[in-house]
């Protein structure tokens, strides 16, 4: 069992609350209120923001250059893969560069996003990658179950664009890049010992990850 399933196993509740929420389902069936949509769009651009600077951290925690190039790698895809999704999503959804880096951060953004970078400034690398792991590695795993729910990619539904890019060939490369660095610092330091501790910092992160969809339901209420 790789690292990222036993903290899957250690945390179920967490997990289902996460990857089955109201807001993924909806998402899947297109039935998802699109104010919350594009409430969830700007906050989520955002919280990349931050997210680049947290993988920023773990090329300064690296240890050596095999850790530096995996956050490297990390950086790249925020910037380069996910940012440009949401630039491109965020256009055709009507909202202008300038109007979402304008808009104020929901308390949901600000709770997940500093407990990153917190537990990555109180921790180790290992901590830090556990922290963030439940959004690099989740996405990966919510877009390919909502590839297999009825019409979840059919043109008529209006997040198929986002299911197709978080269950494509690109990002899953890039969260089964991040399962396998996981292990690999896994390896050199984790014991028995820590894990409870590592399954802690894995639990509240994924309880922020589902506040974070409800966040966007709440603003359509």
């Amino acid at each position: 069992m790789t690292t990222f399933e036993r903290l899957k196993a250690a945390t179920p509740a967490s997990w289902r609350a996460y990857t089955d929420h109201d807001f993924v389902r909806q998402m899947g069936d297109g039935s998802l209120s699109q104010d919350a949509f594009r409430h969830y769009l700007v906050q989520d651009y955002l919280f990349l923001i931050h997210f680049a600077r947290a993988y920023a951290l773990a090329v300064y925690k690296g240890r050596n250059l095999a850790d530096m190039r995996a956050a490297a790698a990390g950086i790249s895809a925020i910037l380069d893969v996910e940012m440009k999704l949401h630039l491109k999503l965020c256009g055709e959804w009507g909202l202008s560069p300038e109007e979402i880096e304008a808009a104020p951060e929901a308390r949901a953004t600000m709770a997940y996003t500093r407990f990153v970078l917190d537990t990555g400034l109180r921790g180790d690398l290992l901590d830090l990658h556990v922290a963030l792991s439940p959004c690099i590695i989740g996405y990966a795993e919510i877009g390919m179950a909502l590839v297999n729910v009825a019409g979840g990619v059919d043109e008529k539904n209006p997040y198929a664009v986002w299911i197709k890019e978080y269950s494509g060939t690109e990002y899953q490369e890039i969260a089964e890049a991040a399962r396998a660095n996981l292990d690999r610092l896994a390896a050199d330091s984790l014991t028995e010992a820590r894990f409870p501790k590592l399954a802690v910092i894995f639990d509240q992160a994924t309880r922020l990850e589902a506040d974070f969809w409800q966040m966007g339901l709440d603003r359509a209420l």
